[in-house]
Formats: structure tokens, sequence, C-alpha cells
């Protein structure tokens, strides 16, 4: 018998009630939204139940939404994959942007351990509990996080970025 997406909702409605919502069939992956202070015992549930035995952590990374309201400027995501039966689900939990932080899932899923330092290293996303949260692609050195989207695109004084150079004035010269 597959495991179908009514199951995985059913499942997780029953035990975590509105801490998980917005399920939605996102091409091939079933996806949803969590509360971040449920992620521990939502991972674990998913871990280790013996029908959805989601045992596989496939990635986890971090995104940056600056135009939303303070309480989801930043979002993890965790995808996760049941070999047995060959399903994925994603789930999307959005942090506050003054303090962007969550609980660790490296003491469930050793993998997660790079993941989640590459997400601090780039987002500046704090995972409570990991055991060294450090740099792990940029210097120590750096104050800032590159992958946040806090600096404009380019620098306005650069001059080999000037359109005259390149044939797209709207003037003629």
């Amino acid at each position: 018998m597959a495991l179908e997406n009514t199951l995985i909702q059913d499942k997780l409605t029953e035990t975590f009630n509105n801490d998980v919502f917005n399920f939605q069939q996102e091409r091939d992956i079933f996806s949803l939204e969590a509360s971040a202070d449920k992620i521990t015992p939502l991972i674990l549930f998913l871990k280790n139940d013996p029908e959805l035995r989601f045992h596989f952590l496939t990635d986890l990374c971090g995104i940056h939404y600056p135009d939303n309201e303070t309480e989801r400027q930043f979002a993890v995501v965790y995808h996760l994959h049941n070999w047995y039966e060959n399903k994925r689900l994603k789930i999307k939990v959005f942090l506050n942007g003054e303090k962007p932080e969550i609980k660790s899932v490296s003491n469930i899923f050793l993998s997660s351990n790079w993941m989640e330092r590459e997400t601090f290293d780039f987002y500046g996303i704090d995972f409570i509990g990991h055991p060294q949260l450090k740099r792990i692609l940029n210097m120590d050195e750096m104050l800032s996080h590159p992958m946040r989207k806090e600096f404009p695109l380019e620098d306005s004084g650069r001059t080999d970025k000037d359109d005259r150079f390149f044939g797209r004035t709207t003037t003629n010269c």
C-alpha cells in the first residue's frame, strides 16, 4: 500500500493540531508549514512513526523574505524522504526576522550538522543546541551573511556596468 498524502496529513494534524498547516502537493513533493517551536517533535514523529518512516533528511536550507512581515522574514526548509515508499516531504518553518532561531535537528539527523552550519553561515539563522555552530564556508571574521537580501544587487558607483558601454542608452550621444 502506497503512502498517501491524506494519511500523512491526518496523522500530523491529529498529533500536532494547528501547529501543522498549509498542506499542498507541489509537483512531486507533498508540502506543509509548521510552527518553529514544534520542529523537534515533528521531525521525530515523521522519522519514528512506523507508517510514515521519513528516515532520510535530503536537505535543509534557509530562505530570506525581506518584504514579509517581521515574523515571517526567514524560513528554514526541511526535505525528508521515505525510501521505502519513495515519498518526499517538504516542511517550511518561518522565523522572526529580528532574531531568526530554531532548534537544531542535528541530534536526530547527523547529516543536518553541516546543512545547519551552512544555513547559519549564509543567513545568520541560529540553530539552538547545535554542537558546533560556526561558519563553514566564509571567513570567521565576516560580519555579514551573504545570502541575506539586505544589500543592493550592484554598487551604484561602479562605472564598468554603465549602460553606455553596452549600447543600451536611451539618449543619443
